[in-house]
């Protein structure tokens, strides 16, 4: 399997040879190719130091450019005939208690470079140009049984590098791996050390995490081991909320069965639908969407449990975490927007809403329609099958006449009949507040009743201006 690697990496390794170095591939890509899978980043580790290294690749590369951003860590990089490539000197690294930001030092042997690694399946190596295998761990073994395992005691691994326990976490949905036991009790016991690690690189895991195959799955095991409280505790606070159906389904689990029928609802990778797999916006709206409900629980009389406004609430929610974890603006702000919009629907069922309640669902979802046609979708969790079978008709129902509507008016650009200059040189009014209520009044008009044309929209202006003006 290794022997298919591109040509220009075998000559990398016929040089390092030459020069008296070793080099190895090592990581990932060792790991994806004994799986099966493709890797596009091809990591190596070598005995040689920086300098040794950078003649290598300069000589190597047709035009002599490397890049050495992370020379203060070992790692050089370079790019022949497309085939880009990152090296790194064996190191033995230490860290500070009080940071994740290692001490580097490097080191003599492959073994010793081997055993820093997070976990087994990552710690094996093939030796260039040789194409041996190196594997001191048990790395094969391990992959073999879907295992996540240090190599190294666990509490001194999560202790160095406490970002390695979310790495696991994010494994367990790209991969479908298990923690080992012993793996899994040193995260719980440690999960707080995740407190010293960046807000961005938390963010960049967990974001990987939801893209992964199986986010439900790690998920629950970030509850389980208490990474959640740490990092999204909104999570496991909704353990605590029983929904408001009243079936011994917390909102927890409701959430999660949620997040998995929204990614069920997403369009098929690459084929430009909308919502594509995977779409990071989708998911995290639909495992926050009912992020509101433990602050406004209520208990009413006979025993009724509300949630009102919850969805209010939860956009507030919603924006707050996403910001504390850096994402940005444009992601927070369209999560936060479909967690406020989830509810919308609800009632239509059995009040079907007029062309005018349609057009505002329309206009106030905005670019975020195709969104939040598949997170209200995929909210609906109920075990009734006549009540969700209604429910889908019902939407079914809605997007036929959103559609309908669509084509008739280009509805996802609808203005008023008139514009702003219109409005100024038919009121002789200069531009200024009276504009904008004027502007807001058509728009209503146009949301009411559909087109009016430029004709009526002027009768229909003059008439609201005089009664405002007396």
């Amino acid at each position: 399997m290794f022997a298919a690697l591109p040509e220009e990496i075998h000559e990398l390794g016929r040089r390092f040879e030459q020069a008296g170095h070793e080099l190895a591939l090592v990581g990932g890509p060792v790991r994806d190719a004994v799986l099966g899978r493709s890797s596009a980043d091809l990591d190596f580790t070598t005995s040689a130091r920086p300098e040794q290294t950078e003649q290598i690749l300069r000589g190597w590369t047709h035009d002599g450019a490397i890049w050495d951003m992370g020379r203060e860590f070992g790692t050089l990089g370079g790019v022949r005939n497309g085939v880009k490539v990152e090296i790194t000197t064996y190191r033995t690294d230490s860290y500070d208690p009080d940071s994740r930001r290692p001490q580097v030092a490097f080191g003599d042997t492959l073994d010793g470079d081997l055993s820093r690694r997070d976990f087994t399946v990552n710690a094996m190596a093939v030796r260039l140009p040789s194409l041996e295998l190196v594997d001191p761990f048990d790395g094969l073994g391990d992959l073999s049984r879907h295992l996540l395992r240090t190599p190294v005691a666990p509490e001194q691994s999560f202790d160095d590098d406490p970002l390695r326990m979310m790495r696991a976490v994010r494994f367990v949905s790209q991969l479908g791996f298990d923690i080992e036991p012993a793996t899994a009790a040193a995260i719980g016991e440690l999960a707080p050390r995740i407190a010293i690690v960046s807000a961005e690189r938390v963010r960049e895991e967990l974001s990987r995490l939801l893209l992964g195959a199986q986010p439900r799955r790690a998920l629950e095991q970030m509850t389980d081991l208490g990474l959640a409280e740490q990092v999204l505790p909104e999570l496991p606070a909704m353990r605590l909320t029983i929904d408001e159906h009243h079936r011994h389904k917390d909102v927890y689990e409701h959430s999660l069965t949620v997040l998995e029928q929204a990614i069920d609802l997403e369009s098929p990778a690459g084929s430009g639908g909308p919502c594509e797999r995977p779409d990071l916006v989708l998911r995290l709206a639909a495992l926050m969407h009912d992020v509101g409900k433990p602050a406004t629980r209520r208990y009413e009389d006979g025993g009724v449990v509300t949630f009102r406004f919850h969805e209010t609430v939860g956009a507030r929610m919603t924006a707050k975490r996403l910001k504390a974890l850096t994402f940005d603006k444009d992601t927070t702000k369209k999560v936060a927007r479909l967690v406020e919009l989830h509810l919308r629907f609800h009632g239509y069922a059995d009040d079907p809403w007029t062309d005018s309640a349609v057009r505002r669902y329309v206009t106030d979802a905005g670019d975020l329609l195709q969104h939040l046609h598949r997170l209200t979708r995929a909210d609906v969790t109920t075990g009734n099958r006549r009540k969700a079978r209604r429910l889908a008709e019902a939407y079914d129902e809605l997007e036929e006449r959103i559609d309908a509507l669509a084509a008739q008016e280009e509805i996802d650009r609808i203005r008023p009949d008139l514009d702003g200059n219109r409005i100024m040189e038919l009121l002789q009014i200069p531009p200024g507040r009276a504009v904008g209520e004027a502007y807001r009044f058509l728009l209503d008009l146009r949301m009411e009743h559909g087109p009016l044309g430029e004709e009526r929209a002027e009768a229909e202006l003059r008439r609201w201006w005089q009664e405002r003006e007396g």
